[in-house]
């Protein structure tokens, strides 16, 4: 039985997530300078990848 296409792995779909997952949103923030330490990761603001 064949696998269906939505299962297949992330690798071969090639498209650009267009979500960050909560480190990946900090991590901007910081490179961005918007972003204290000892701020607290919950509520963080939506933020769209650099490109």
């Amino acid at each position: 039985m064949s696998q269906h296409r939505s299962l297949k792995g992330s690798s071969s779909v090639g498209a650009k997530r267009s979500v960050l997952k909560r480190f990946e949103r900090v991590k901007l923030l910081k490179s961005r300078g918007q972003w204290k330490d000892g701020e607290t990761p919950l509520g963080l603001p939506k933020t769209k990848p650099d490109e």
